[in-house]
């Protein structure tokens, strides 16, 4: 037997844990329901604790260098220590609440290339931890973020990429350690401009929108007049003519750089 509980310790013929979403579409303050699953193995076990938590691939600049790392956030703890039985099954029920600043990862029901964020599970065992896979979640954007993302479109600009990168946007109410910049093409009418970076920092009032043009790797060039941030209200964002706002501001840079 303590041959076996050693294996156990060491994965082999120990628990097991799966998660299941109970719906994978959520939005930034939303709630992403679900259940774990723990599945006992061959030997009792001590169950130290139990966790889920958001988890996203973020872009990381050391230097010269870039690499992705894997960051978790929101994390939430379910219940606490037991002892698991052989062969026994625990399915624990969860809610957890997605924060406000969580970056898009999907518009008009396509993906954005490049956003990979899901639910982590984590099952502390005595001497060993049993990591689950990530369960993709899609997080469609408010309707504030939908309105200004459907202006670009109407305007005729033309999604590009999408990424996460670790730091922060230097004025704006963000508290996670990375951010979403969403990178656009422009449309021919713009044709001096290479693209715009759009980046959403939400709480639960309003939001800090901040664009850039021709942004410089790893800067936020504040006071140019390539960069503008403004802050729009959850629920009344609907006063504004966004189409109108964003043409404004891209027609005045490119008059004063003889863009267009």
């Amino acid at each position: 037997m303590a041959f076996k509980k050693l294996l156990a310790s060491l994965g082999a013929g120990g628990a097991s844990v799966e998660t299941v979403l109970t719906e994978e579409n959520v939005v930034p303050g939303g709630v992403v329901q679900g259940e774990v699953r723990i599945q006992g193995g061959s030997v009792d076990q001590q169950i130290e604790g139990l966790s889920v938590g958001l988890q996203a691939k973020v872009e990381v600049e050391s230097g010269d260098q870039e690499y992705k790392q894997n960051i978790e956030f929101a994390t939430q703890r379910l219940g606490g220590a037991f002892e698991l039985k052989a062969g026994a099954v625990h399915a624990v029920p969860f809610g957890l609440e997605i924060p406000w600043e969580t970056p898009v990862t999907m518009i008009d029901g396509q993906s954005l290339r490049g956003m990979q964020i899901g639910v982590r599970t984590e099952l502390q065992i005595a001497r060993a931890v049993d990591s689950g896979d990530l369960d993709p979640v899609n997080v469609h954007p408010l309707p504030a973020q939908k309105a200004i993302l459907d202006a670009f479109i109407q305007l005729g600009f033309r999604f590009k990429d999408a990424d996460m990168e670790r730091g922060h946007i230097r004025g704006t109410r963000q508290r996670l350690p990375f951010y979403q910049e969403i990178e656009f093409y422009p449309p021919q009418q713009y044709r001096g401009l290479n693209q715009v970076e759009l980046s959403f920092v939400a709480d639960d009032h309003e939001m800090d929108v901040v664009l850039e043009m021709d942004k410089k790797p790893g800067l936020f060039s504040e006071g140019s007049d390539t960069y503008r941030a403004f802050r729009v209200g959850l629920h009344d964002f609907h006063t504004t003519d966004w189409s109108a706002y964003l043409h404004q501001w891209v027609s005045e840079v490119g008059s004063k750089r003889n863009w267009f």
